[in-house]
């Protein structure tokens, strides 16, 4: 961690320091592939608050549609940590490239696999079993990105800039959701609306395929990271049989590590989920609002964080990560209240005002998350144990966010009992956070 000097200290570069050019090239690739990953990832949840509920899971009421498309886009959740668990293991062992290359792989597949997937209408059961099948490939391949691109990034940083260039992965999301609403603005606009019901929600997913060309270039054009084969050489000098599993080493003496991470950012993807979908399908089903007016608030909103995402890690690397971190969680627990009494008025304009300050505290969050992550592990355990802190966030915040969300609403009939939710994970973020602080001030 970086409260004092940084922990990135405690694990020193190789000393061979790649090219600038080099540094950039990968990063640039690094970023990409966060990108059209989270793009591939967040289509399935816009389409799963707008057209999947009718089309795969056909049921007397609108909400029971809403939620099992959303317990569908949950299951991705429960996905993702298996495969941050084998992409782990294999990228502590191989790399991290053949893992991004992998995991980009799966993900262009399987989206593009959705979006020829015929409806219930046409094959039956098979379609919704289809749909989760794709669903789970989905979170495997997102589970396994993440920490892939995101050491491909901070393994290639130069000294006092890990934040910096880990927040070029962490832009990936706000590219993605900016790219994903973008595209299925541009197919609501150009077909009707029995036409996008028909086969216009389709054509974001098949954007799927480019994927792979991505896939390919970082296979043959980007090299491994500099702290891996550092890792890598140290580790060829002992006996094979007094190697331990990175998963193991995990397991035996930093799980409380691995929960203390996943602790600390499950109120930041849990908000983040809520506001690209929860509050899409709120709005447009409840409030009654128009969907392409809602998507392009969404779609503004996401545009600031490309802008926030980087400053915030930049800040991290001259004041400390945990500094920067805090505020952003303690940010989020203010304002889960506000939000929604603005989102609650139906207008537009406050609908915009409420998602941008909750998205400029999720982004102060968010930017230094990866060097922070990054920094509680050493290099042979790293990929595994900051995917798994990632990953269990994920599920236990983002993946049952919108269908918390949608229970209760129902349940209550008020969204005060979601800012409830929010506030509740926020404070568990907190503490967390003030254990992991405690635990580097004993470090140093």
């Amino acid at each position: 961690m970086n409260t004092a000097p940084s922990a990135a200290s405690a694990h020193p570069r190789s000393a061979t320091s790649p090219a600038v050019r080099n540094r950039r090239k990968v990063a640039t690739a690094a970023a990409l592939a966060s990108a059209v990953e989270w793009y591939d990832y967040f289509v399935f949840g816009i389409a799963a608050a707008l057209v999947l509920g009718d089309l795969y899971f056909p049921a007397g009421s609108s909400s029971a549609g809403v939620l099992a498309s959303f317990a569908t886009f949950a299951v991705g959740f429960l996905a993702r940590p298996l495969g941050g668990v084998i992409a782990g293991q294999l990228g502590d062992k191989h790399g991290r490239k053949p893992m991004l290359v992998l995991a980009l792989t799966l993900m262009g597949l399987a989206t593009t696999g959705i979006g020829l997937l015929p409806t219930y209408d046409t094959i039956g059961i098979a379609a919704p079993i289809l749909l989760v099948a794709l669903r789970v490939v989905q979170g495997i391949a997102v589970g396994a990105q993440w920490g892939g691109a995101m050491l491909l990034a901070t393994e290639y940083a130069p000294e006092g800039k890990r934040g910096v260039y880990g927040s070029f992965v962490q832009l990936g999301v706000p590219i993605g959701v900016v790219t994903a609403n973008t595209v299925f603005l541009v197919a609501g606009a150009t077909t009707s609306e029995s036409a996008f019901a028909a086969w216009g929600w389709r054509l974001p997913f098949l954007v799927g395929l480019l994927v792979l060309g991505l896939a390919w270039y970082i296979h043959t054009r980007v090299e491994e990271t500099p702290e891996f084969r550092a890792a890598e050489a140290a580790l060829a000098a002992e006996e094979k049989g007094s190697r331990s599993s990175p998963l193991r080493t995990i397991l035996r003496g930093h799980l409380g590590t691995v929960f203390l991470a996943g602790g600390s950012f499950a109120v930041n993807t849990a908000t983040f989920y809520i506001l690209i979908t929860g509050v899409l399908d709120y709005t447009t089903r409840e409030l009654d609002m128009k969907r392409s007016a809602v998507l392009t608030v969404s779609l503004c909103v996401s545009l600031t964080q490309l802008v926030l995402i980087p400053a915030s890690a930049a800040l991290s690397d001259r004041i400390g990560r945990i500094r920067i971190y805090a505020l952003g969680a303690a940010g989020i627990a203010l304002w889960a209240v506000p939000m929604f009494l603005l989102i609650d008025t139906g207008s537009l304009v406050w609908l915009a005002v409420g998602t941008f300050v909750a998205s400029c505290f999720l982004s102060i969050m968010y930017g230094p998350q990866a060097a922070l992550f990054a920094e509680l592990f050493t290099p042979e355990m790293r990929y595994t144990g900051a995917s798994l802190g990632y990953q269990i966030a994920a599920v236990f915040g983002g993946g049952l966010a919108p269908f918390v969300m949608v229970l209760l609403l129902e349940a209550t009939g008020t969204s005060m009992a979601v800012s409830a939710y929010i506030i509740g994970l926020a404070v568990i973020a907190l503490v967390s956070i003030r254990i992991l602080a405690g635990r580097a001030a004993q470090e140093h």
